[in-house]
């Protein structure tokens, strides 16, 4: 659902949950970690939205859009003023440029084909035209990959420079995977008017990654890649060229051109001018930030970052707005009615995030609003809620002087969403609504300029999820979609607290099937992610309501409740350490030391009898599974999905790791399940997509650790999902998944026999 900008209608967006599996199939181009469909000129993808309908928020009345049959729909924006909204209909040869008028509920196509959104979907600008980025007319057909090579795929090191990359997947791999990467990917950015009757081209045709109107609407800051590409690193990293054009496309300055950046420090940055924007509420000043320790997080320093400021024409030297302590963390944010904006700042030493008010003016010194621990789920002030303003760009929105923030409000029994007021001058809040009772209600936005009309999201244990408007201090609901899945009714959610050995407080959510009677003894499935933390008080927070509809979607471990197990989900498995560098060389003793702790609290709490105990995970989660059955027998058989198992195969880090592995070598082996698969006695179903993308997590790591499992004696089941990507989407897939992990607990699990303790 997306609220209109003028806060008057609903725009509800039908999509497709499970594609089938020939949706996947579709060719697909692997280029410079992005996955092409040079069918279409876009992303490769499956169907996801197939249908729109408005709704009127005062009277509530629908009106459903007219589409083309089988439409595939993406990429909608509002004009400001809420009266449009464009989007792209994918064909099986081609990407359409369609409008919807809210007014009349009609749509119709302004362009048939031509649009390449790769990098940007079409935008609406201030004065209510369309910026697309377009195939280049007369660009030639595709390249075709001759028979017999150019020649061999050449790379080459220069001594005395390290370049620790990580694992990246579909990088180019040889001349003709450059030469299809740049056909596909260079557009010509076109503007053109709200009926498509007249366009006009801007700049030549490049590698557009990014094109960006002035607010004042006189230029375009303009981004793409050059050459020389790179076998090592993704386009992110490709040398890139910042520009500033003007509205009809004469060059004004060069920003930045920016070499490839294939030499990277482990979670470092570019030297040099990078994160290029404009200031949303001047007519033409661009904000950047430039590192000043090398762009290397290793070295000490109490100024890593600094903001500066350059206004049109933008000539001679920047000037510093800011001199930052830590790392800028995302863009800076405008402030409604405001020159100020907000910086966000992280340390990732600490995981403390920082929030700093910056006068570009320079009239007055930069401000600290906030501080805290990123992972402090209870301290966490809430995010900015966005408006247009009156230049069409998004900024943090107002009320009476005071910063409107949306958060989740996390406490020790659970989420309560609110809306509140930060005022900006005194750092102090106000709360306006704060969600209460036995639902979860979290705001999506606020319709009133005062914030006293706002549209939430609503769940109870009864209701799978609707839209509430609240009003005049009374709620109705705009929506009333149904239970997905009635039968499913009655299944027991609680979010229960237990304790680990060492005393750290650790967090889960219970589902026990609708049959459940106090006293029955229950097979139990333990599902799980790992996690590090700097504190064990950060570690034991609640992150979840107890309010919260139980909805059993996807390849969900909620599916075992249908067969009479008892669920823990999102069992924490926190890996506690105040050294970030070092918190992995305990990893495996602390989440054996949860899971023991997780298994304990079942037989404590009557409906499990701490032997029919399976567990699972995926991506980490199926890591720490292997571990879990490797090191431990608490469990009596696991599921691993979409993991990586041999840490040597990702010398360059993996997770949080930040050291490499020539610096930790035993580390490396020790954190490596695929070094103790001799030692998983326990059986063992390894799920992965053949298709995986994922950095780390090649499909290769469950082949070669299924075989070393089967090699080494032990019991192991390998499923390869065709097409499928790190998480599955295709029907046949999800009800394959589904099948295997049921089945698989259902033998090693449930009908373990108690007597014998087989």
């Amino acid at each position: 659902m997306s609220v209109s900008p003028a806060g008057d209608q609903l725009l509800l967006i039908q999509r497709e949950a499970l594609p089938p599996v020939a949706d996947l199939a579709k060719p697909m181009e692997k280029l410079a970690g992005l996955r092409l469909d040079a069918a279409t000129n876009d992303r490769h993808r499956t169907r996801s939205a197939s249908g729109l309908t408005l709704q009127d928020i005062a009277s509530g009345q629908t009106r459903a859009v007219a589409l083309p049959a089988g439409a595939d729909l993406s990429g909608f924006t509002w004009t400001t003023d809420g009266a449009k909204v464009a989007f792209a209909n994918t064909r099986t040869d081609g990407v359409d440029l369609w409008v919807l008028d809210t007014a009349t509920a009609a749509a119709r196509k302004l362009m048939t084909g031509g649009v390449n959104p790769i990098f940007q979907s079409p935008e609406w600008l201030a004065d209510g035209s369309l910026l697309v980025l377009t195939i280049p007319e007369g660009r030639g057909p595709m390249p075709t990959e001759p028979l017999t090579p150019r020649g061999p795929a050449i790379q080459t090191a220069t001594g005395g420079k390290q370049a620790q990359n990580p694992t990246y997947q579909d990088l180019l791999e040889n001349p003709h995977d450059e030469a299809l990467f740049t056909w596909m990917t260079t557009s010509q950015p076109v503007i053109m008017s709200a009926d498509g009757r007249s366009k006009r081209a801007i700049g030549p045709a490049r590698i557009y990654t990014s094109v960006t109107p002035s607010p004042d609407g006189k230029y375009m800051l303009m981004e793409w890649l050059e050459p020389p590409f790179s076998y090592q690193v993704p386009w992110s990293r490709f040398p890139t060229t910042s520009a500033v054009y003007t509205a009809d496309g004469k060059l004004v300055q060069t920003v930045v051109q920016r070499p490839l950046a294939d030499d990277l420090p482990v979670q470092g940055v570019v030297t040099g001018r990078r994160n290029i924007q404009w200031h949303p509420n001047q007519d033409a000043l661009l904000i950047w930030t430039e590192a000043q320790d090398g762009g290397d997080p290793r070295v000490k320093t109490t100024n890593r970052d600094n903001l500066l400021a350059l206004a049109a024409p933008f000539k001679g030297e920047a000037r510093v707005i800011a001199r930052l302590e830590d790392r800028r963390a995302s863009g800076v944010l405008g402030i409604e009615g405001s020159d100020d904006l907000i910086a966000y700042e992280y340390d990732r030493d600490t995981r403390e995030v920082r929030q700093t008010l910056i006068d570009v003016t320079g009239t007055a010194a930069p401000r600290e609003l906030g501080i805290r621990n990123l992972q402090d789920a209870y301290n966490d002030p809430g995010s900015p809620l966005l408006t247009y303003s009156d230049r069409g760009t998004r900024v943090a929105r107002m009320v009476d002087g005071k910063l409107l923030l949306s958060g989740l409000g996390a406490t020790p029994e659970g989420y309560r969403p609110f809306l509140r007021l930060f005022d900006l001058t005194t750092l102090t809040t106000e709360e306006l609504w704060r969600n209460s009772g036995e639902q979860f209600e979290s705001v999506v936005d606020v319709l009133a300029e005062d914030g006293s009309t706002f549209v939430t999201s609503y769940e109870s244990p009864t209701n799978p999820g609707n839209f509430r408007l609240h009003q005049a201090g009374a709620a109705r609901f705009l929506t009333s979609f149904p239970d997905p899945h009635p039968e499913l009714t009655g299944i027991k959610r609680e979010l229960v607290t237990y304790k680990r050995a060492d005393g750290v407080d650790l967090t889960a959510t219970l589902y026990l099937p609708a049959s459940y009677k106090p006293g029955d003894k229950l097979p139990v499935v333990v599902w799980a992610y790992p996690l590090e933390y700097n504190n064990a008080a950060t570690a034991g927070q609640n992150r979840d309501s107890p309010w919260r509809f139980t909805r059993v979607g996807g390849y969900s471990p909620l599916f075992f409740l249908t067969q009479g197990y008892a669920v823990l989900d999102n069992a924490a498995m926190p890996v506690v350490g105040a050294d970030p560098e070092t918190v992995n060389d305990s990893f495996i003793e602390q989440v054996v030391s949860s899971a023991k702790a997780a298994v304990d609290f079942t037989v404590a709490r009557g409906f499990g009898d701490g032997v029919r105990v399976g567990v699972g995970g995926h991506s980490y989660g199926a890591f720490m599974t292997a571990h879990l059955l490797a090191h431990s027998d608490i469990f009596r058989a696991g599921i691993a999905r979409s993991g990586a198992y041999n840490r040597t195969l990702t010398p360059f880090g993996f997770q949080s790791e930040r050291r490499v592995f020539w610096d930790t070598p035993e580390t490396y082996y020790k954190l490596s399940p695929f070094m103790a698969a001799d030692t998983i006695n326990e059986p063992i179903l390894f799920i992965h997509g053949q298709n995986d993308s994922n950095q780390g997590t090649f499909p290769e790591q469950s082949e070669r650790m299924f075989a070393a499992v089967k090699g080494t004696g032990g019991t192991a089941r390998l499923v390869m999902l065709p097409h499928e990507d790190h998480g599955y989407r295709g029907r046949e897939s999800v009800l394959q998944t589904l099948a295997e992990m049921i089945s698989w607990f259902d033998k090693h699990v449930k009908n373990a026999g108690l007597a014998t303790g087989e």
